[in-house]
């Protein structure tokens, strides 16, 4: 752990160092394309080549910092640092509603929208009123989807660069997945939440039935047929969820005329199919960022920062001041939950307080708080 923490520093520290030498140079700030770190065991820093596209939409530089979920402390002090060098605001930006707005860039949608995200870490079906108002009609029980896919990858044998999800995805498609016929995940239980631990543990027993021997891993036919079969039945799930999500949706929100599906996994192949055929009978356009900007990328931090601006969610308040001062702690936000809203239709959960279960109260909720100030102070 302590040798990938430090090579991701080196290369986010040549990334950066990349960007003060673009500023230094007299590089605009005003339509400075944002840099995309790709932090990965074997991979270089490289610009995701539709950022030059992005500079059209960009009309400043904003640099924004997630605040969830990977390398908190040293993106944020990266962050700060550029912003005060070169006299720019500084932007907070939820992780999760960067991936939810990312497909607005360009495409024309307009709110609300159902969005699907479906990444490494997070499953969440909501709908989207507007920045920062959301309510949710599913989540994640235990493993994400694009997690699920990872987990299966190394079971199996595959790569895991670029990505475990396209090492089976591209396995999956030589496979037959009728020959594992897994178990469709809670085909039964009629809500939008996801799950997929099942799922892979029934993967993982298969597997082990058909190893060649004691410590030789799968190849082959077989190694096909189970990314197939896994591939089928982990589709068949996202696709069942959100069908019954764009019902939903319909019904609370009759306004609603697309589904969007963002985040890591989005840029599946098998995936945007299965969708697309939801979206379809439900009377729904299916749009979705190009794959290339469907895992982590600067470009939907900067798109974020963007919508929040023009939404009045955000201000281009002062930079903060130089030089930053570099310090041990930072304000990071581990359990940010994207909304606290709830549709009616969700099963009732057990009522814990936010206090319990650690986590900050919610971007909907803070947003909401923060216009109802503003409401009381405007005379």
């Amino acid at each position: 752990r302590r040798g990938l923490r430090s090579l991701a520093s080196l290369q986010l520290d040549a990334a950066l160092r990349a960007l003060h030498d673009a500023l230094q140079a007299g590089a605009s700030r005003h339509a400075l394309p944002t840099i995309s770190m790709h932090l990965s065991l074997g991979h270089e820093q490289r610009l995701l080549p539709s950022h030059q596209a992005a500079m059209s939409v960009l009309q400043r530089l904003l640099a924004a910092a997630r605040l969830v979920p990977r390398l908190l402390g040293a993106l944020q002090r990266a962050a700060r640092q550029l912003a005060a060098t070169h006299g720019l605001p500084l932007i907070p930006v939820h992780h999760m509603e960067a991936h939810a707005l990312m497909a607005r860039m360009g495409s024309g949608v307009r709110f609300p929208y159902l969005c699907a995200l479906v990444s490494g870490g997070h499953n969440l079906l909501t709908l989207v009123h507007g920045v920062g108002r959301y309510t949710l009609l599913g989540t994640s029980l235990d493993d994400a989807a694009g997690e699920a896919y990872d987990k299966v990858a190394r079971m199996l044998g595959l790569p895991l660069l670029p990505s475990g999800g396209a090492a089976v995805e591209a396995a999956a498609a030589r496979g037959d997945p009728a020959a594992f016929p897994f178990t469709v995940p809670m085909a039964r239980q009629a809500n939008c939440n996801f799950s997929f631990a099942g799922l892979k543990t029934a993967v993982r027993v298969a597997a082990g039935r058909h190893l060649p021997a004691e410590g030789q891993p799968l190849r082959g036919k077989v190694q096909d047929d189970l990314a197939a079969g896994f591939q089928r039945a982990a589709v068949r799930h996202l696709a069942d969820r959100t069908a019954r999500a764009a019902q939903w949706a319909a019904a609370s929100d009759p306004g609603v005329r697309h589904l969007v599906v963002s985040g890591g996994v989005a840029a599946n192949a098998a995936v945007r199919a299965a969708l697309s055929d939801v979206a379809a009978r439900a009377g729904l356009e299916l749009v979705a960022p190009p794959p290339a900007l469907c895992a982590d990328n600067g470009v939907m931090v900067a798109w974020a920062a963007q919508e929040a601006v023009a939404a009045g969610a955000a201000t281009l308040a002062a930079p903060p001041p130089a030089p930053v001062v570099e310090r041990d702690w930072e304000d990071v936000k581990p359990r940010w939950p994207l909304t606290g809203e709830r549709h009616p239709n969700m099963a009732a959960e057990a009522a814990r307080s936010a206090k319990k279960q650690r986590i900050f109260p919610s971007l909907t909720q803070l947003v909401a708080e923060q216009a109802a100030m503003e409401a009381a102070q405007t005379p």
